[in-house]
């Protein structure tokens, strides 16, 4: 009698296995199909100014800044980022501008006056004070600054280069002030000179003058003494 072979379970089961493989492979949805989809709308560049254009800076330092509220009689946080000191490339002239570091919105916006002083803060020294007119709101204002730093090296940093620059800047402006000084002297000097001229000039017409009037009355004078003819 014959037999009949029995099927191996490989032979069996293989259709099965590559099915379920075909059936648990992942589908991959981030393949690239090679389509270029244009955008919708198109961008331009658009070039962005902050006004530091024509400034240098001589410092920048991470710290937060607060302003004394006389109403409310306390201190109010105005914002942390960067405090800079800026110095102009043509006038010399420094100030000091601040910006909180995520809205980029000024907290500080005044020049460094030959006047201004720092003083560390009473009880912390990693902190300063200091009176200002400051246009950060868009219209001058005096307040009274308090800035605090993450090290006393920065504070002392910052309170330096604060005084140094005041003292420059009062330097600058006795310089501006002997040039003013010298810049007017030449201009009076010269309407002196002008009008130097101007009488120089009016000198000789009125002897012109004077010399014209003297021949008319010498003229004058010789007909009346002619005399009269005979009948």
């Amino acid at each position: 009698m014959a037999s009949t072979a029995a099927p191996t379970t490989s032979s069996a089961t293989e259709p099965e296995h590559t099915n379920r493989e075909e059936e648990e492979a992942p589908h991959n949805e981030d393949e690239d199909t090679g389509a270029q989809v244009a955008p919708i709308v198109k961008l331009e560049e658009v070039a962005v100014t902050t006004g530091e254009e024509e400034e240098d800076a001589i410092l920048d330092l991470k710290s937060k800044l607060y302003r004394f509220d006389k109403d409310g009689n306390q201190w109010k946080e105005r914002g942390a980022g960067s405090v800079k000191l800026l110095k102009h490339k043509e006038s010399g002239k420094v100030r000091l501008v601040m910006r909180q570091s995520k809205t980029l919105k000024i907290c500080a916006n005044h020049l460094v006056l030959p006047t201004m002083s720092v003083q560390e803060h009473s009880g912390n020294d990693k902190s300063c004070v200091w009176h200002a007119t400051d246009f950060a709101e868009g219209e001058l204002k005096d307040e009274l600054f308090c800035i605090r730093f993450g090290s006393i090296e920065n504070c002392k940093k910052f309170m330096e280069k604060v005084q140094e620059v005041a003292e420059s800047q009062k330097s600058l402006e006795e310089n501006e002030d002997a040039t003013a000084a010298a810049g007017h002297l030449e201009k009076l000097s010269v309407e002196e000179k002008k009008t130097e001229e101007k009488v120089g000039e009016e000198v000789p017409a009125a002897a012109d003058k004077e010399e014209k009037e003297s021949k008319t009355e010498d003229a004058e004078k010789k007909d009346q003494e002619k005399p009269a003819p005979s009948t």
